[in-house]
């Protein structure tokens, strides 16, 4: 496998090891969030020579990595820029409506933080000339400058609150919409000048301002929105016994998910007080990984980004008839 490109695949060895079907000769995975195509390759090489890879992402410039590192592979590998909330239509698209493992990576990729005119970032040396974009997929929607502009005090107060669970949101959220009538917010050193001044963010360990950054990329890209319609979506899609295999940063997103896969091993949803199912939700996934699985101490030291990672993976389970 190559290490000429960007982007160390986080959890790698570990999802190679819980892909089940997926690591098999001839199996067709789907990865989600298929950036510069470092677990695509690895799962390639893997199920290979025959087994197949459909590759998704927002992101344009990542995509055309990707299409580069894969390009070994052939037809095996087939690249759509497209979000992972719209894999349904994508596999319908492909002739593929059933696949045998579903990876999700999410979160913001390396080279998306690596490149200042994404907005991802905050770093002092170049926060003034680093504009508030954030978009995921740069050929449309708004901005977090745009967000920061047009949208009312409470909305981003929430934001603020359960995005980026920032102690003060409120009072960031005045001070935002205090300093956008005398000039927009339109870099991050804009944004930082702000945050520092409403003094939010009081005994936490983050700098404030990446608990902000971080609300506001999760509000530009619906990135909660598109995890909960991409788990349902992705599970209906698996073969039985076929996995999903979703990789979280931070609490909010793992705890979304780990919500998710034990409503969808439950399956009824009737209240506690009815003495039968009347819903008829039968179970649709088992969960392999109980708890997280995180990166081992060397990982981390090679590639400081992988210490928030949490790995849980559910597995189809046979249809019901």
């Amino acid at each position: 496998m190559s290490n000429t490109y960007p982007h160390e695949p986080v959890l790698l060895e570990e999802c190679l090891a819980l892909l089940g079907p997926g690591a098999e000769r001839g199996a067709l995975v789907v990865d989600g969030t298929v950036g510069t195509g470092g677990h695509a390759e690895a799962i390639l090489v893997r199920n290979g020579p025959d087994g197949r890879l459909i590759g998704l992402d927002r992101d344009a410039d990542a995509l055309r990595i990707a299409r580069e590192r894969l390009a070994p592979f052939g037809d095996r590998a087939r690249l759509v820029n497209a979000s992972f909330r719209e894999l349904e239509r994508v596999l319908a698209e492909c002739g593929e409506p059933r696949v045998h493992a579903v990876l999700l990576d999410l979160g913001v990729s390396s080279l998306q933080l690596d490149v200042a005119a994404r907005g991802f970032r905050f770093a002092e040396e170049d926060a003034a000339e680093t504009p508030l974009d954030m978009r995921m997929d740069t050929s449309g929607g708004e901005t977090a400058a745009d967000l920061l502009r047009d949208t009312d005090e409470a909305t981003l107060a929430r934001w603020f609150a359960v995005y980026g669970e920032l102690p003060g949101a409120h009072r960031l959220a005045r001070a935002i919409v205090a300093e956008r009538r005398v000039r927009p917010l339109q870099t991050a050193a804009d944004l930082v000048r702000v945050v520092k001044g409403a003094r939010v963010g009081g005994g936490r360990r983050h700098h404030p301002a990446t608990l902000v950054f971080q609300a506001l990329r999760i509000a530009v890209n619906d990135e909660l929105g598109a995890l909960d319609l991409v788990l349902d979506q992705a599970s209906r899609a698996l073969h039985p016994s076929g996995r999903l295999l979703v990789i979280a940063y931070h609490s909010l997103e793992d705890r979304a998910v780990k919500q998710r896969f034990a409503a969808l091993e439950r399956g009824c949803v009737c209240p506690p007080r009815l003495p039968v199912c009347v819903c008829g939700r039968k179970p649709l996934l088992r969960r392999i990984t109980r708890r997280p699985v995180r990166p081992e101490e060397r990982e981390t030291r090679a590639n400081p980004r992988a210490r928030s990672a949490r790995l849980r993976v559910a597995e189809r389970l046979a249809e019901v008839a």
